[in-house]
C-alpha cells in the first residue's frame, strides 16, 4: 500500500542528500568562483560580505530556507487530502487538491527554489548561478503554462510534458549560451508577464480579449521599470515583447473553471511586489547596502517571495468548475 506521504518523504530524502553534498562542497572550499563574483572579503553583487567559510553569503543563503518550508507545507497539505491508498483525489474541480501531478510539480518547484538559490549564494560558482536560474524558471513556468493548458483543454500529461521540454531547453541554452540564452531574452522576467497576461485571459476570456491581452504585458513591464519608450528606443533588445501575445494565440477556448482572487491572489501579488521593492535595495551599489549587517535585503526578498509561493498555492486551490461545464 502506497502512503500518501511518499512524495513528502522523497522530497525530504532529496533535501538530506543535498545538505550532505552542500556541506562537503563548502568544506573543500567549493571550486573556482564565476568570473563576475568578487573575491573573499569583498562585497557580493547582493550586498553581503563574501565569507571564506562554508557559505560565501551566509545570510542570503539561509534566507532560502523559506522556500523549503513553504514547499514542504504544500506537500503535507496535499498528502492529508489523499486517500490511504495513495491515489490523488479525483477532484475534477481542482488540480491542486490531493497528490495530483500538477500540484506536486508546483510544490516540488517551490522546494527547488531553496537549494537552487542556496548553491548560487553559497558557492559563487557558475554552476550555482545556473541551477539558481533553472530553479526560478522551473517555478515561474507552471502558473502561465497551467493557464494556457486550461484554455487549450490539455491533459495533465500533455501539460507536464510541455513543461519538461521547455525547462530542459532553457537549462541547456543557459549552460551553453548564458542567461539571455543567446537570443537576448530573460525567460524568468518574460514568464512573469506571461503569467499576468494569461491570468487576465483566464478571468476575462473572449475572442477580442485574446488579442488585447498582449497589452497587459506592457503594464507588467512598466511595474518593473521598463517603459514603452524604453522598448521603442531599443527594439533590438526588446524583441521578445512579441511574445506578450503568445497566451492569446494559444488560448482558443474559455476555461471551464473559475478562481477566487480575494484574498490569496492579491496577497501573493502584494508579497511579491513588496519583495521586489526590497530586492532593489539589496544590491552592492545601493545606498542602503550594509554588507556586514545580519539583516540582508536579499534574504528578506527570499523570505517574502516564499510567502508569495504559498499564497499562490492557496489561490490555485480555489479553482472550481463554472456553470459553463455541466457535463458529468
Amino acid at each position: 500500500m502506497a502512503s500518501p506521504y511518499r512524495p513528502t518523504v522523497a522530497t525530504l530524502i532529496a533535501l538530506a542528500l543535498f545538505a550532505v553534498l552542500f556541506v562537503i562542497g563548502g568544506s573543500v572550499g567549493w571550486w573556482p568562483p564565476a568570473e563576475y563574483e568578487p573575491a573573499i572579503g569583498g562585497v557580493s553583487r547582493w550586498c553581503e560580505r563574501v565569507s571564506s567559510g562554508l557559505l560565501r553569503e551566509p545570510i542570503n543563503t539561509l534566507g532560502n530556507l523559506g522556500f523549503v518550508i513553504s514547499g514542504l507545507a504544500m506537500f503535507i497539505v496535499l498528502a492529508r487530502e489523499t486517500d490511504p491508498m495513495g491515489d490523488g483525489l479525483s477532484d475534477r474541480q481542482n488540480r491542486f487538491v490531493g497528490n495530483q501531478p500538477v500540484a506536486l510539480a508546483y510544490a516540488g518547484a517551490t522546494v527547488f527554489l531553496g537549494p537552487g538559490s542556496m548553491l548560487m549564494h553559497g558557492s559563487h560558482t557558475f554552476f550555482g548561478a545556473w541551477i539558481d536560474n533553472v530553479s526560478m524558471v522551473a517555478y515561474i513556468l507552471i502558473p502561465w503554462m497551467l493557464n494556457v493548458a486550461a484554455m487549450r483543454q490539455w491533459t495533465d500529461r500533455r501539460l507536464l510534458c510541455a513543461y519538461a521540454v521547455m525547462l530542459a531547453g532553457y537549462g541547456t541554452a543557459y549552460w551553453f549560451f548564458g542567461s539571455d540564452l543567446g537570443i537576448g531574452m530573460d525567460l524568468f522576467g518574460l514568464s512573469i508577464a506571461l503569467w499576468i497576461i494569461s491570468e487576465t485571459l483566464y478571468r476575462f476570456w473572449s475572442p477580442p480579449m485574446r488579442w488585447l491581452s498582449g497589452l497587459v504585458g506592457f503594464a507588467v513591464a512598466f511595474t518593473f521599470g521598463i517603459t514603452p519608450s524604453d522598448m521603442a528606443a531599443d527594439i533590438g533588445n526588446y524583441w521578445w515583447i512579441v511574445l506578450f501575445w503568445l497566451p492569446g494565440a494559444m488560448a482558443h477556448s474559455t476555461p471551464k473553471a473559475r478562481r477566487t482572487y480575494t484574498p490569496w491572489f492579491w496577497a501573493g501579488m502584494a508579497s511579491f511586489l513588496l519583495a521586489f521593492a526590497v530586492w532593489t535595495t539589496g544590491r552592492a551599489d545601493h545606498d542602503w547596502c550594509q554588507p556586514d549587517s545580519i539583516i540582508q535585503a536579499h534574504a528578506v526578498w527570499h523570505l517574502l517571495t516564499a510567502v508569495s509561493t504559498w499564497c499562490f498555492f492557496r489561490f490555485l486551490r480555489t479553482e472550481r468548475l463554472s456553470n459553463l461545464d455541466t457535463t458529468g
